[in-house]
């Protein structure tokens, strides 16, 4: 079976009518040219060129093959392209994002993506992170947005994406009365979390314990935009990604709460399959990475936080 390097030989030789000018062409020795063609027309069983010709010129059926074989040298090309001009990707990226990120800068993110990679269709999943590292490992994405890290066994490549520091919102009279109670109201409030499969779950409850409270009453909801409205309602006191609610404590329709001891943060990371685009999903992560920092920058500090006695600094 004849090869890509024998098919460059022999295509070149009939485009320029010359062993030593396809060699010239093709940075090799004349004796290489003429081996790789002699293979060839050995692979398919017969002469393919009339070396007694000048210029060198195909035989009947040499001239037939030379159409095929620029078409193989062309799909060949094509095919590299891919790998080697991103902006041209027109595959389609499975992605999927835990909801802090879709609520927060993944629509930048999408409308730069798609900017770069006009050609790149998006199949998108939102969910809890534990879920989405069940579908990465069983195929069903390409690449995820999350916490909870590499899954062990995974053959995925693994890179830090952002952040997120997480903050106890309230609404103004909730916050009111917190701030003229003490402990026990505190401890007597509802919390508001998301869905008890979710780390920030399971984190907020250890955080209570640490603080005494074992029997927290908690709220839970799979999506950030639920938490800040009950919040906003004052259904109790709500756990949330600081940057998510810059815009709803410049309203005045949150207060941030002042506690002794920090909530542990969101760390997200973005990884995708060795599999599955590799050297693109590095693009994608870097892109992401920079939208987060882009996020972070304009949603940075908030207002002073409201403090209340009996577990803040007073």
């Amino acid at each position: 079976m004849f090869d890509f390097k024998e098919l460059e030989a022999f295509v070149w030789v009939v485009r320029l009518g010359s062993f030593r000018k396809g060699a010239t062409k093709l940075h090799v020795t004349q004796p290489s040219i003429s081996d790789r063609i002699t293979r060839l027309e050995d692979s398919v069983g017969e002469s393919l060129l009339d070396r007694s010709a000048r210029p060198v010129q195909p035989t009947l059926r040499g001239r037939e093959f030379f159409t095929h074989a620029e078409r193989l040298l062309e799909g060949r090309d094509e095919a590299m392209r891919l790998f080697q001009d991103e902006e041209s990707f027109s595959g389609t990226l499975r992605l999927g994002v835990i909801e802090t990120i879709a609520s927060s800068w993944c629509p930048t993110f999408m409308r730069r993506l798609a900017e770069r990679y006009p050609q790149l269709t998006i199949e998108l999943m939102v969910d809890i992170s534990p879920f989405l590292h069940q579908r990465l490992a069983e195929n069903d994405l390409d690449m995820l947005f999350a916490m909870d890290g590499l899954a062990p066994g995974l053959c995925a490549i693994q890179t830090p994406l952002c952040t997120f520091e997480m903050g106890m919102f309230a609404a103004p009279e909730l916050a009111a009365t917190l701030r003229h109670g003490d402990m026990e109201t505190f401890a007597d409030t509802a919390f508001i979390s998301f869905s008890k499969q979710a780390r920030p779950y399971s984190e907020l409850v250890a955080y209570l314990t640490a603080l005494g409270i074992d029997t927290p009453r908690i709220h839970s909801t799979s999506t950030l935009m639920t938490i800040m409205r009950m919040s906003i309602e004052g259904l109790g006191i709500g756990v949330l990604p600081v940057a998510t609610v810059r815009d709803a404590v410049d309203a005045g329709s949150l207060e941030r709460l002042t506690l002794e001891e920090p909530l542990p943060p969101m760390i997200y990371d973005a990884i995708w399959r060795r599999s599955n685009y590799p050297s693109f999903c590095a693009s994608v992560a870097r892109l992401a990475k920079q939208c987060a920092a882009d996020y972070a920058q304009d949603h940075g500090k908030l207002s002073s936080p409201t403090t209340v006695k009996g577990y803040v600094d007073t």
